[in-house]
C-alpha cells in the first residue's frame, strides 16, 4: 500500500502539465499519451488516500479534450456532481496536491469556487450543471461576452428532474450554451431506451428534414440509416443524430460519439466550439475505464478507502460492529418479513442506505427512483394513501431536496411514512455539502411530524420501529459509520411517543443530549458529576422531563449534532420561555458556519462536541455572573 503521492518521474508528459496552457500544442498522439498517463496518477492518487474512482476513470479523455480545444478558466467548465472532477483538478494546477484530497484543509473532494478559477461552480449534489451552466451563459451575455459555457453531466444526473428544467428553460433562450452528457451505462441508458430500440424509425422520418445547418458541420458526410443505427447500437464514434427529445427541446443534438476516442473527441469539440445556441453533446464512457477492479465493479469502486493499485484489493479496517447503515439494513428486512405493507424507497442511493439486502430479497417492494428526491416522497405519499406503508432511506443532506414535498405532499395530510434519515450530522471528508447539519432544524417546525435521533444501535432498531408504526409522518436521524456497540435487541418493540430517560443523576448540572453526542455526554457527567439525559425525541420534546431538570439543576447544557440555531436545544429554550421557567442554558452543537471536509472526529472536536470541547465550554460559560455564585464545578 503507497504510502505518499506517485513519483512524477513515472508519468514524465503528465509531469509537464501545470495548466491546461501547457497542452494547447500537444497533437493528438501526445493527448492520447497524456490520458494514459493521467488515468494511472489517478489511480495511484486515490489509492492512497480514498475518495471517487469510477466515474473520474470514466471521464479522462473528455476532460483532456476539454481543456485542450476550449480556452478555461475564460470559457467555463461547470461539472455536475462532482465524482468526475478529480482529473479536471490535476489539469489545474492541483496535480502535487493530491494527496491531501478530502483531509482537513487539504483539497476539497468536488469542484469548489474558492479553491481554484478553474471551479467556476461548487457541486456536490446532483443534477445542477445545466441550470448553473445557463445561468453563466446569460451572464456572459448581459455582459457582452463571447467566452463559451459547457456543463458535464452525466452519472445517473440526468434523471433528476431539475436538469431537465434546465434544458427547456435553455432551449425557449436560445442560450450559447454545450451540454455534454457523458453517458456511462449507468445514467442514461437505461432511462431513455428507445433511443437505440426506434432509431431507424427517427432517422427515416426525420433525419434531412429535421438536420439543422449546425450539424451539418459537424460531419460532412452522412453515412447511411442503417450504418447509423449500427452505430448507435455498438455506441461507436463518428455519428450524428438529431435525438428527439433534446431536439425538441430546441438543442441541437450530436452523438452519440466514443467518449474515450481522442481524435473523435477533439474534432468534435472543436467543431462545436465554433457554433452558437443550445448544443447537445451525448458521448459514451465506461465508468471505471482502464482499472479493471473499477470496470468491473464501478459502485464498489464510486467511493472508496485506501486500496492497492495493483490488485485493486481494498484496505479494510477491523469492524467492532455493525454501522447505523447495517442497523437500518438488517430492520427493514426484519419488519418486512413481519408486515407485508412495508416498501422501500431510494432516490439512487441503494448501497449508500443499506437496502442492497432488502432489494435481493423484496424486489417487488423496492423502489429505486433515481435522482430524483421529490418524486420518492411523493411516490411515498401517493402510496400511503392506498393503506400502503413506506419507508424512505435517504441521507440527510439529500433530504433537503424534497422539503417542500415533505412539508405539502406527506406532513399536511398526515401521512404515515417513515423517513430513515442516514448521515445525520458531520459525515467527514465529503465536506459542507453532504453535512446532514440541518435536519432537525427544518424537521422539528413541521407540524405532524415525530422526529427521533438515535443515540446507539439499539435504540436506532427501536425507534425505526416506532416510526413504522406510527399512524402518521415520523423520522428517524443516525449518523455515518459505527455507534457506541450497544447490544442489539431482536425483540423490537415502540418507544413511549416524546419520553426521553435519565442515564446518569447527578447535581446542579444537566446534560440533555440529542442523538449521537450521548457517549460524549456521558464522559462530561462523569467528570463533572453532571445528570445525564437521553432525550430521544427532538419533536414531540419530553416537557415535563425538560421541566424536572430545570427544578433540580443550576444550569441546562443541550447537545445536538445538529446546528445550533433552530435545532433541538431551540426547542428546549422554547419551552422554558414559554413555560415562563428562566434557567441558565447553554445550546452546544454545530456552529453557524460550514465546516471544511475533514474527518468526522475531526470535525467533531472542531465543532467542541467531543468530551474536552464540552468541558471547555461548560467551563468557559459557569465563570459568568451570576452562574459563579451558585454553580461549582467538580
Amino acid at each position: 500500500m503507497g504510502e505518499q503521492m506517485p513519483s512524477l518521474s513515472d508519468f514524465p508528459l503528465l509531469a509537464t502539465i501545470d495548466s491546461p496552457e501547457d497542452m494547447k500544442g500537444l497533437n493528438i498522439k501526445s493527448l492520447v499519451q497524456l490520458a494514459e498517463e493521467l488515468r494511472g496518477f489517478l489511480i495511484q492518487s486515490v489509492s492512497d488516500t480514498g475518495g471517487h474512482l469510477s466515474a473520474g476513470l470514466g471521464t479522462v479523455e473528455l476532460t483532456v479534450a476539454l481543456h485542450h480545444v476550449f480556452d478555461t478558466p475564460q470559457d467555463r467548465l461547470v461539472w455536475d456532481v462532482g465524482h468526475q472532477s478529480y482529473p479536471h483538478k490535476i489539469l489545474t494546477g492541483r496535480r502535487d496536491q493530491m494527496g491531501s484530497l478530502r483531509q482537513k484543509n487539504g483539497l476539497a473532494g468536488f469542484p469548489r469556487r474558492s479553491e481554484s478559477p478553474y471551479d467556476t461552480f461548487g457541486v456536490g449534489h446532483s443534477s445542477t450543471s445545466i441550470g448553473a451552466a445557463l445561468g453563466m451563459a446569460i451572464g456572459a451575455k448581459h455582459k457582452g461576452e463571447e467566452h463559451q459555457v459547457i456543463a458535464i453531466i452525466g452519472d445517473g444526473a440526468m434523471t433528476a428532474g431539475m436538469a431537465f428544467e434546465a434544458l427547456n428553460h435553455a432551449g425557449d433562450l436560445d442560450a450559447n450554451l454545450l451540454v455534454i452528457l457523458n453517458d456511462n451505462d449507468m445514467s442514461i441508458s437505461p432511462n431513455v431506451g428507445g433511443l437505440s430500440n426506434h432509431l431507424a424509425r427517427i432517422l427515416s422520418g426525420r433525419l434531412y428534414t429535421t438536420m439543422r445547418e449546425g450539424s451539418k458541420k459537424v460531419l460532412s458526410k452522412m453515412p447511411s440509416v442503417w450504418e447509423l443505427a449500427r452505430r448507435t447500437e455498438e455506441h461507436m464514434k463518428g455519428m450524428v443524430v438529431p435525438g428527439t427529445l433534446f431536439e425538441e427541446l430546441g438543442f441541437n443534438y450530436i452523438g452519440p460519439i466514443d467518449g474515450h476516442d481522442m481524435d473523435t473527441l477533439v474534432k468534435t469539440l472543436q467543431n462545436l466550439k465554433h457554433l452558437k445556441g443550445p448544443r447537445f453533446l451525448h458521448i459514451v464512457t465506461k465508468k471505471g475505464k482502464g482499472f479493471k477492479p473499477a470496470e468491473d465493479n464501478p459502485c464498489e469502486y464510486h467511493g472508496v478507502g485506501r486500496f492497492n493499485p495493483e490488485s485493486g484489493k481494498l484496505e479494510t479496517k477491523p469492524s467492532s460492529g455493525p454501522t447505523y447503515t447495517q442497523v437500518f439494513s438488517d430492520w427493514l428486512c426484519d419488519m418486512a418479513r413481519l408486515d407485508d405493507r412495508l416498501v422501500g424507497i431510494t432516490p439512487a442511493m441503494r448501497e449508500g442506505s443499506g437496502l442492497v439486502k432488502f432489494s435481493e430479497e423484496f424486489p417487488s417492494r423496492y423502489f429505486d427512483v433515481g435522482i430524483a428526491e421529490q418524486h420518492a416522497v411523493t411516490l411515498a405519499a401517493g402510496m400511503a394513501c392506498e393503506s400502503i406503508r413506506p419507508v424512505v432511506a435517504i441521507y440527510s443532506t439529500f433530504l433537503q431536496r424534497a422539503y417542500d414535498q415533505l412539508i405539502h405532499d406527506v406532513a399536511i395530510q398526515n401521512l404515515p411514512v417513515l423517513f430513515a434519515i442516514d448521515r445525520g450530522g458531520l459525515v467527514g471528508p465529503d465536506g459542507p455539502t453532504h453535512a446532514g447539519s440541518f435536519d432537525l432544524s427544518y424537521l422539528r417546525c413541521i407540524p405532524n411530524m415525530i422526529v427521533m435521533a438515535a443515540s446507539d444501535e439499539n435504540e436506532c432498531r427501536q425507534m425505526l420501529y416506532t416510526g413504522f408504526m406510527h399512524n402518521g409522518p415520523s423520522a428517524v436521524r443516525y449518523p455515518r459509520g459505527q455507534g457506541p456497540g450497544k447490544k442489539i435487541e431482536n425483540r423490537m418493540s415502540a418507544l413511549a411517543l416524546g419520553i426521553g430517560e435519565i442515564k446518569r443523576k447527578g447535581k446542579q448540572i444537566a446534560l440533555l443530549s440529542f442523538g449521537a453526542p450521548l457517549a460524549e455526554a456521558l464522559k462530561v457527567g462523569e467528570r463533572l458529576n453532571a445528570t445525564v439525559v437521553n432525550m430521544r425525541f427532538v419533536k414531540p420534546l419530553d416537557e415535563a422531563l425538560v421541566l424536572a431538570m430545570a427544578d433540580t439543576h443550576e444550569l441546562i447544557v443541550t447537545l445536538e449534532d445538529n446546528a445550533v440555531m433552530g435545532g433541538a436545544g431551540s426547542a428546549v429554550n422554547e419551552c422554558l420561555a414559554r413555560l415562563n421557567h428562566p434557567k441558565a442554558i447553554l445550546n452546544l452543537g454545530l456552529p453557524d458556519r460550514f465546516q471544511e471536509h475533514a474527518s468526522r472526529e475531526q470535525l467533531l472536536t472542531e465543532a467542541g462536541l467531543d468530551a474536552n470541547g464540552i468541558l471547555r465550554s461548560i467551563e468557559a460559560f459557569v465563570r459568568h455572573e451570576p452562574l459563579a455564585k451558585h454553580l461549582t464545578l467538580a
